[in-house]
């Protein structure tokens, strides 16, 4: 029987209030800045001083840290709604992760002085601000979760769902970012891109996902997910 910690990889996520985040952020007079990034632009790299949070409004990001002997290790994808390099707000004086823009993305960027000081004196935004963090853990959690108890196979089934937003489009499935390369999907579940290559040829062949220029994934690979 599945683990019951590894069911919650790909329980629909709520949907992102990133408008009412918006709002909040400019009904709080918070100074701000637009910043436009191109596919593979750094947005900030792993090591380098952290001044600032960013908040994403448009785009796909990936969140990856880098070992000392070279090894890269996929942290996160981030959508809009979210916000990156928020470590920098628990005194961390470096980045501790590199994020990359996989698609063309839009941030706004605030200095760190300027988030402090808006987290403090408006109340909505901090509670939004803690919901996102509190959202972020628990993706975390699950993929760690994912990644411990499941197989390649499932893992990369969960993986799908969760990159697709699983649940919060229509009826029949939702549509997998087309920056996300089989060489990608092997990295963050820990394989090889061959293997996931033969996983996504049997998920096709079982009516799981289509493909026809973007790749689509089915309600129906949820239940498969969860199957013992």
């Amino acid at each position: 029987m599945a683990h019951p910690a590894a069911r919650t990889s790909i329980e629909p996520p709520s949907q992102r209030p990133s408008l009412k985040m918006e709002r909040l952020l400019d009904s709080a007079g918070v100074v701000k800045k637009l910043v436009d990034f191109k596919k593979n632009d750094v947005i900030f790299s792993q090591g380098e001083p952290a001044k600032g949070v960013f908040y994403l409004l448009k785009g796909l990001v990936r969140l990856s840290v880098t070992s000392h002997a070279g090894k890269e290790a996929i942290v996160e994808m981030l959508r809009p709604g979210d916000f990156l390099g928020t470590w920098c707000l628990a005194e961390h004086p470096i980045r501790m992760a590199t994020a990359i823009a996989m698609e063309p993305t839009a941030v706004r960027a605030i200095s760190k002085t300027e988030m402090r000081r808006v987290l403090n004196a408006e109340h909505g935004l901090s509670d939004g601000f803690i919901l996102d963090l509190l959202a972020k853990n628990i993706r975390i959690g699950s993929d760690l979760a994912n990644v411990l108890l499941n197989s390649t196979e499932k893992r990369l089934a969960r993986k799908l769902l969760l990159l697709s937003q699983y649940g919060t489009r229509d009826k029949t499935g939702t549509t997998l970012p087309k920056a996300v390369s089989q060489q990608l999907l092997a990295s963050m579940i820990g394989t090889t891109r061959t293997r996931v290559s033969f996983f996504m040829h049997k998920f096709k062949r079982l009516g799981l996902v289509d493909y026809n220029g973007v790749l689509k994934v089915r309600h129906s690979l949820a239940r498969f997910a969860l199957e013992d």
